[in-house]
């Protein structure tokens, strides 16, 4: 029950991610404002997760932060039926974004407290499994009211009502935990870990053997590179993605949201693996292979970029969308536990501010690249970002 208001949030939030775009081009924009909007919003993301996160570890108060990201976006949501000035819009959705992460810190937070560390990997999984449904149901939403030509209005209005829904669902059934100490237990197992490999070092090292050591600081650093790396690479494939369905292969917008559908349904398959016991895919070895996997499959959309096989276009690319999805929900509850093991108090949100760095810069260069060069030169930059990514993780491991 505590996560149904998450649900309900990511519904909205999955008839948005589609819809935003497509409706920034039908009134009047371009690919460029698209990359602008999506770029400014992301980068305004990092410092608020930084915010928010601090300020909800410090006052150890995590649900109001909460119930105003919830509410604030469905206020938000309401304005955007009020104008189609695309400059307006674009301050909107930035300050939607900045308000959005108010609630992601606190809810990484309550997961890492309310479970213990053994069980974080699950804990995440459970709660990115029901979000990815609910994400997915919020899509099949955008195929059923494109199906009927709903206006941009009503589609506006539907994700406002859901968020509101979300704040007050969230009000009644989140709570803040009563005690605070998890993350510190975690905290004080590695220092026991780290100075016990010290002692065993300098023993070594007295007795005359040369070490070389990679420090775990070192391999922290390499992670939160590759991890930047890594969203920069899937912010440049994913922010002109709709509009390569809808503009280069003419597809419908309900066809559209129908291919992402089948996206978040590889990501359903995803959490589900992992939260059914798959504990073979949360290896930090898989990181550097699912970065290579995301890399050969971004390459396969170039063959559908340039028309190699025009039949096969759709099903080829809802293939790819659906190991793409897949991929990244391994990726997704790697990354996050691995973050949250490591976060001093405080911090909470150092993650999204890493992943938001490369998702910022990825969503400018994506729609740059899309609207200057084209789609394929844009999935060949993603595929080689993903390539580095690669790179980057296995000198880690």
């Amino acid at each position: 029950m505590r996560w149904l208001g998450f649900i309900l949030h990511e519904m909205a939030f999955g008839l948005l991610s589609v819809f935003i775009p497509l409706y920034i081009i039908a009134i009047g924009g371009t690919l460029i404002h698209v990359g602008v909007m999506s770029s400014i919003a992301l980068f305004l993301s990092i410092p608020a997760s930084y915010v928010w996160g601090y300020l909800c570890d410090r006052g150890k108060r995590y649900k109001p932060y909460i119930l105003l990201s919830f509410l604030s976006l469905a206020i938000i949501l309401y304005l955007f039926t009020l104008t189609v000035n695309i400059n307006l819009l674009i301050a909107l959705y930035a300050l939607m974004s900045f308000l959005h992460m108010a609630h992601e810190p606190p809810k990484n937070v309550l997961i890492a407290e309310i479970y213990t560390r053994k069980e974080w990997e699950k804990a995440f999984a459970t709660y990115e499994y029901i979000t990815e449904v609910g994400l997915l149901a919020g899509m099949l939403i955008g195929v059923y009211m494109s199906i009927y030509s709903f206006n941009a209005i009503s589609i506006l209005l539907t994700c406002s009502i859901l968020n509101f829904l979300a704040f007050l669902l969230s009000l009644l059934f989140v709570s803040d935990p009563a005690f605070i100490f998890e993350r510190s237990l975690v905290k004080i197992e590695k220092s026991v870990l780290l100075t016990y490999r010290g002692t065993v070092i300098l023993s070594r090292i007295t007795d005359g053997f040369h070490l070389n050591v990679n420090f775990e600081t070192e391999k922290a650093n390499f992670f939160c590179y590759g991890f930047a790396t890594f969203s920069l690479a899937t912010q440049i494939l994913f922010t002109p993605l709709p509009l390569f369905f809808s503009q280069k292969l003419a597809l419908q917008q309900s066809v559209v949201y129908a291919l992402f559908c089948i996206n978040s349904a590889g990501g359903v398959l995803g959490y589900f693996l992992i939260n059914a016991g798959s504990h073979l895919l949360l290896k930090k070895s898989t990181l550097h292979k699912i970065a290579m996997f995301r890399c050969i499959l971004t390459s396969l959309l170039i063959a559908v970029a340039m028309e190699y096989l025009p039949t096969y276009n759709v099903m080829l690319a809802a293939a790819i969308l659906f190991l793409l999805g897949l991929a990244y929900a391994i990726f997704h509850i790697l990354s996050l536990s691995t973050f949250m093991e490591i976060m001093p108090e405080g911090k909470a949100g150092l993650y999204n501010t890493i992943i938001g760095f490369g998702e910022a810069l990825g969503s400018f260069i994506g729609s740059f690249l899309a609207e200057k060069f084209g789609f394929a030169y844009t999935f060949l930059a993603a595929s080689l970002s993903f390539l580095a990514a690669y790179v980057i993780f296995k000198i880690a491991i």
